[in-house]
């Protein structure tokens, strides 16, 4: 009998239990398809980590020799160190791309990993193992021959194997933020193909106990001095690269889909009350009837039980299986992996679990007020409240108020439950749009920030390391070109100490540091400006003093912080030519800057970029974010539709009496449809209010997690808040006007006979 009843409760209230069911699908279909993916890329490039056996950390020093090594070992953490020798090399194509050569003592620590060919011999002087990114740019195959030139040596090589390396999962540069394979690429290759019989190592792989930073006050303490820099695996620019983006991944994965949940457990909670608070009568004769408390109690809970179960399940299934996929063809374009499989973890059973758990408290909630009453109370209709008036129904100015303010007015009083969870539902609904829309604008600021007001060039000139002086200056004369270098350095502070870039111009005007309103800063001939970010990550600001080196040596400078810059993607130093000299250092030119655009080729230029280029670099970086961007505004979009139709229908039935009872006192119905869309304009408008500033903290919550190499400001233009209010307040009107139909079909002989 209960089971039948069920059943037809569940068909006579199918909107709202099938809005219970979408909502549970979709919160648990983005928290467990968003989280197998990022989960999926975690367990994906740790286990190529521990296959390949990656470095803890990397020692770059000019002394690799025995008694450094001696000097390591007795630090007492290092337990495995590997020696290699490191060189950017030019290979022998027309457009001269860059091969970083890694010749390594044994292949022991980040481990080059074979997928065509031979796996590495460290005994073979002749083969090289190339990156098979690279290899397919160029159409390479196993058994090919190919030459790199570097320093003063030329050698020529035949490709033994392809494959990846841990250290290039991410493989970018100062010049490419979306790794061009046509243009870079790495190569490694036994330490006895080194064309000199003295091999000059200049990098140490080590695995350690404990953290790095402990480790990093050891080596500091014991070789100070004797190294140039010590990078741990987390500062790695690959490691980093791809730790941010699954931390980007992650919280978005936990945002949304906390919204979804919540909202199922509102309408849920709405709907069970309405339906118990209705069905008081048939409770009473249940109780009377001889069925027990608990009896009624578990057929109540079961309403919301079988939507959230059947709803979340189906969510827990398909969203490891749908979504990782959408976001790993993209992510495929960018970062190297061996394998790209989603994960599928317990933590979306528990989230299931949770659900169901909230579900039956929610029913549990709603059905234990009335299962406490003897049947006599049940069956009798619940007294109405007595509702005395308020502040402002005493005020003069109410007598004066439309018949329509006032009716709304006093059944927002009275339904006090129904309204505040119509706003909060509002409030969900706006919160995700906004916060999915404020993503679009942050991306597209940033892009107009960084190309339009920072970066003035159209072409970008990298500089042949073995271009002369006057070379360079013919061109830099010849494009009417700015020169200026860049260079990666460490910075330290005694906050910390922190990788980044260091950017010395010639007095143009092609690269414009500003501050965070996109305001040019002067940097003045004898000045030194720090980016904002940076300036954050070391807990420094104006008139602090920071310690400095170029990556490549062991020369700490010494500098006091004269300005603060805002970059988006640049975290560093930025100084004259004259500033770097007055502090000893050479002015090497690293590349020009021009804005013509150049399409002829130089001797002194190995290779250039476009303005076009880098935006789609940038653009490309980001399509991973994008997907999920597309994404959630979609589901935020449906979360919009069906709350708002659902909790519209709820009202709808709240008043159906009070709506009859006006349309046999000659109301028409445009009358009746404009009393309930004032009512429904009102908890919008409040609802699109309060979820701005939610929306708003969850953008900054997520761009919190885009990494130390990015400056993000959260962004909500104006046209986002007018598309965020269109597209909830014309949802709100469409589906007032869903309800025109039900109040001239309003039979009002049945409505009466309702409970």
């Amino acid at each position: 009998m209960l089971k039948r009843k069920m059943l037809r409760d569940i068909k006579k209230h199918k909107t709202q239990f099938i809005s219970i069911f979408l909502m549970a699908f979709l919160g648990v279909f983005l928290f467990s398809g968003v989280g197998g993916g990022s989960l999926g890329l975690e367990t994906s490039v740790n286990q190529f980590y521990e296959d390949t056996n990656m470095a803890d950390g990397w020692i770059y020093s000019p002394y690799l020799n025995d008694m450094f090594l001696y000097q390591v070992d007795m630090l007492g953490a290092t337990n495995q160190m590997e020696r290699q020798v490191v060189v950017d090399s030019q290979a022998d194509f027309e457009n001269k791309p860059d091969v970083t050569l890694h010749f390594v003592e044994n292949n022991t620590i980040s481990k080059f990993y074979s997928m065509e060919g031979r796996p590495l011999d460290i005994n073979d002087s002749n083969g090289v193992w190339l990156d098979k990114s690279f290899a397919d740019a160029k159409g390479l195959n196993v058994g090919d021959n190919i030459t790199f030139t570097f320093e003063d040596y030329e050698i020529t090589k035949t490709i033994k194997g392809l494959g990846y390396s841990p250290e290039y999962v991410y493989h970018g540069s100062q010049y490419f933020v979306l790794p061009d394979f046509n243009k870079i690429g790495f190569a490694y290759l036994s330490y006895r193909a080194f064309p000199s019989d003295d091999v000059p190592y200049n990098v140490l792989n080590v695995k350690f106990d404990g953290n790095a930073e402990t480790y990093d006050k050891l080596l500091s303490y014991r070789l100070d001095g004797y190294y140039a820099t010590f990078i741990q695996k987390s500062d790695h620019a690959s490691v980093n690269q791809f730790a941010n983006q699954i931390a980007l991944q992650k919280m978005m994965g936990d945002i949304f889909p906390l919204v979804f949940i919540l909202v199922s457990m509102l309408i849920l909670l709405t709907t069970m009350t309405r339906i118990i608070s209705h069905q008081r009568t048939q409770i009473g004769i249940l109780k009377a009837s001889g069925f027990k408390n608990y009896s009624i109690i578990l057929h109540y809970l079961s309403y919301g039980f079988w939507m959230v179960l059947f709803g979340s399940v189906l969510g827990l299934i398909l969203g490891p299986m749908v979504l990782p996929g959408f976001i790993y063809a993209v992510m495929k374009h960018i970062f190297i992996l061996p394998s790209w499989k989603a994960v599928w973890s317990m933590n979306f059973v528990y989230m299931t679990i949770l659900m169901i758990i909230m579900s039956l408290a929610i029913s549990f909630y709603s059905t234990k007020s009335i299962s406490d009453e003897s049947p006599s109370q049940s069956i009798r209709a619940k007294s109405p409240k007595v509702f005395k008036k308020g502040l402002i129904e005493r005020l003069d100015f109410w007598h004066n108020l439309s018949f329509n303010i006032r009716w709304n007015y006093r059944d927002a009083r009275r339904n006090k439950f129904r309204s505040l969870m119509t706003v909060i539902g509002i409030i969900g609904c706006t919160a995700l749009l906004i916060c999915a829309f404020g993503l679009n604008d942050s991306m597209n600021e940033l892009t107009e920030w960084n190309f339009d007001y920072i970066n003035h060039y159209d072409s970008e000139m990298i500089i042949d390391s073995d271009a002369d002086s006057s070379a360079v200056d013919e061109v830099a004369k010849a494009v009417d070109g700015e020169k200026i270098m860049k260079t990666v350095i460490e910075i330290e502070s005694s906050s910390g100490k922190k990788q980044g870039t260091l950017l010395v111009l010639d007095g143009g005007d092609m690269i414009t540091p500003t501050d965070d309103d996109w305001n040019k800063v002067e940097i003045a001939d004898d000045e030194v400006s720090i980016s904002k970010k940076m300036a954050e990550l070391l807990d420094v600001g104006i008139g602090d003093t920071v310690r400095w080196h170029m990556i490549d040596s062991n020369k700490w400078i010494e500098i006091k912080i004269d300005k603060i810059h805002a970059d988006p993607n640049t975290q560093g130093l930025v100084m004259s030519k004259d500033k770097i000299e007055d502090l000893g250092l050479n002015y090497t030119p690293s590349s020009i800057m021009t804005d013509e655009h150049v399409d002829k080729n130089y001797s002194a230029i190995k290779s250039y970029t476009t303005k076009e280029f880098r935006i789609g670099s940038w653009q490309g970086l980001t399509q991973a974010a994008w997907v999920l961007i597309y994404v959630l505004t979609t589901f935020a979009s449906i979360l919009a539709v069906i709350v708002l139709y659902n909790l519209e229908l709820l009202s709808f039935t709240e008043v159906e009496k009070d709506i009859a009872t006006l349309k046999i006192l000659g109301f028409k119905t445009k009358d009746l449809r404009k009393l309930l869309l004032t009512q429904n304009l009102w908890f919008t408008t409040i609802g699109f209010i309060l979820g701005i500033p939610i929306g708003s903290y969850l953008l900054k919550t997520i761009w919190r997690s885009a990494g130390d190499s990015y400056y993000i400001i959260p962004s909500i233009s104006i046209t986002t808040l007018l598309l965020t209010g269109i597209i909830t307040f014309s949802i709100s009107i469409l589906v007032n006007l869903m309800f025109s139909g039900k109040i001239e079909r309003l039979d009002m002989v049945e409505t009466f006979k309702k409970e």
